[in-house]
């Protein structure tokens, strides 16, 4: 782990050669620890970066986080903040190195989860910062051991409440699916519907138009005595 870490915040000129290096690595991690579900990504100072992801009504969110300077005593600060597509604090957290955060949401939302990175250094370089980021929500937000501690149930009671959770998901996924294919069906069907009438508009008008050119140059052409 040491190697990785050195790795990772090892500051060396950049190139293509050493940026598809980080990559691999990045890449790579997931592999080396499947049991670990988790985003890093560099962040440099004096900036912001966000994650967005759409979650449904009334599901439990749980994540953690840790920030890493890759060189000690940079003066570099961290905030984090969770919000909603209203601009809804559900987190936020100044000086942000390591913590926990839960919440359950109210309503079918985008969710955005941002770090800001602020230096107390003036102009000079500062190393990037780390930023390792595990979220969890549905049935993997959970946690079935305190359950099975709470309930006192038994290592088959707990595998079967778990798999009763997971088939509720599924089915509340699907329901929603097929909301949504309603919905989308729905306004397919007024778009068309819309169009028709608008479509049968428009031939009436270039009907009653062409109409109106022919009387009007008959008699256009009848008073310059050019037809009868």
């Amino acid at each position: 782990m040491s190697f990785l870490w050195g790795l990772f915040c090892r500051r060396a000129p950049f190139s293509p050669g050493s940026a598809m290096a980080r990559l691999g690595v990045l890449i790579l991690l997931p592999l080396l620890f499947d049991s670990v579900f988790s985003i890093s990504f560099f962040l440099p100072v004096r900036t912001r970066k966000c994650l967005k992801e759409e979650i449904h009504k009334d599901v439990l969110v749980t994540g953690e986080y840790e920030i890493m300077p890759c060189v000690a005593g940079t003066g570099s600060r961290s905030k984090i903040k969770i919000t909603d597509s209203s601009g809804h604090i559900l987190y936020s957290k100044e000086d942000a190195t390591k913590g926990k955060f839960a919440f359950t949401t109210e309503d079918y939302d985008m969710f955005e989860v941002c770090f800001e990175s602020k230096s107390q250094m003036g102009t000079g370089r500062v190393p990037d910062q780390l930023i390792n980021l595990d979220m969890k929500h549905g049935v993997e937000a959970k946690n079935y051991e305190e359950i099975a501690k709470v309930e006192k149930l038994k290592p088959l009671e707990v595998e079967l409440r778990r798999l009763e959770d997971l088939s509720e998901s599924i089915v509340n996924d699907f329901a929603y699916m097929k909301k949504r294919e309603e919905e989308m069906r729905d306004t397919n069907e007024s778009t068309n519907t819309r169009v028709l009438y608008f479509s049968i508009f428009s031939m009436c008008c270039l009907i009653g138009l062409a109409t109106w050119q022919v009387f009007y140059l008959r008699r256009f052409f009848k008073a310059k005595k050019l037809i009868e």
